[in-house]
């Protein structure tokens, strides 16, 4: 695609400031781009390479300094660049339609207009497939699950019986959708499993990372409401409620039964104990431990997970501590000689 300044800053609504007959032929990052190239400054730490990338012009918040280049100036220079790279690129792999020769469809299945089915891909019975949805090779589908319309379900993702996966929806490779929960019940020296009632139900616009796993909850639901979208590597458990636009990086962990709010934002590596109550637009830092609920609007990070500020303010306080205990040790040997000291003088 080749197109110029002007029409782009027609489609993002931005301000030109220098050439815009410059055509643009491609998007890069800033520190790789070359002629022809469009990029962006969103963070002020890439601020610096205003000055000497090779790009031809540069998405810019409205408030930043001139600068050589040609810059379009919106309020949110990486909202604009998505918008943008959905324009120069295909969002998925094409794919032809039908069926193919090797895969197993279920009695009682109905599959949409359009749909593509790969190779060996196996879709239980009576199970429902939404009109232009993408089933990629190796995908299992278990019994009576329901999958809505225009889903992109990647390589070697299982999606087992009863689940419900809304429209729109991304399950990337390896994703296990409703594997049992971990429930067990200690009698008699030995763990009794208890059985995995329930389901999983995936709201439309859910975007599910590779080899992410959703458990289904032991009765009633687990439920991934509109908009969530989760990195790779997340353990969710039984029962567990995530809210509608919530964000999670990688190996995060959500032990049962907690329900996380809407547009929550949730750190790698954060792991949340069961039965909590996490806020909407509540912030977990990386890493955090998150024992007791967490109110609306809070971040918190840390383990255990405590107010951020308050967290900043221990690590700094720890800094301290090295040079507190040399001094404790200089007070403690003048407390001694002192002491001494007074001994001596008792004796006189």
């Amino acid at each position: 695609m080749t197109i110029t300044v002007a029409q782009i800053a027609q489609w993002i609504n931005a301000t030109v400031e220098g050439d815009d007959s410059i055509e643009i032929t491609g998007l890069a990052k800033i520190e790789q781009a070359q002629s022809g190239h469009l990029t962006f400054i969103a963070n002020p730490k890439y601020a610096k390479y205003s000055e000497t990338t090779e790009a031809s012009a540069i998405l810019v918040p409205t408030n930043f300094p001139a600068c050589p280049k040609t810059v379009l100036r919106v309020a949110n220079p990486y909202f604009a660049f998505l918008k943008l790279a959905q324009r120069f690129y295909q969002q998925a792999p094409q794919v032809e339609t039908g069926v193919h020769e090797t895969a197993i469809i279920g009695a009682g299945t109905s599959v949409g207009d359009s749909v593509a089915i790969g190779a060996y891909v196996v879709v239980g019975a009576n199970c429902a497939i939404g009109k232009g949805t993408v089933l990629f090779p190796g995908t299992f589908i278990g019994d009576g699950v329901k999958i809505g319309d225009n889903c992109l379900i990647y390589p070697n993702v299982s999606i087992r019986e009863g689940c419900i996966i809304g429209n729109n929806c991304i399950l990337h490779m390896g994703a296990v959708i409703g594997s049992d929960g971990f429930g067990y019940a200690f009698e008699e020296g030995k763990y009794h499993k208890l059985p995995q009632m329930g389901i999983v139900v995936l709201e439309d616009d859910v975007e599910v990372g590779a080899n992410t796993t959703i458990d289904r909850a032991t009765m009633g639901e687990t439920r991934i409401q509109q908009g969530a979208k989760l990195d790779n590597l997340i353990q969710i458990a039984h029962n567990v409620q995530i809210g509608r636009h919530t964000a999670m990086a990688s190996q995060v962990g959500i032990s049962g039964s907690t329900k996380i709010g809407n547009y929550v934002q949730v750190g790698g590596q954060a792991g949340f104990a069961g039965h909590l109550s996490i806020g909407d637009q509540a912030k977990i830092g990386a890493q955090g431990g998150v024992t007791k609920s967490v109110p609306a609007g809070q971040f918190y990070s840390g383990y255990p997970a405590r107010p951020f500020r308050k967290e900043m303010r221990e690590h700094a306080s720890l800094a301290k501590v090295p040079a507190m205990l040399k001094r404790f040790k200089e007070l403690e040997d003048k407390v001694h000689e002192l002491q001494e000291r007074i001994k001596e003088l008792s004796k006189e």
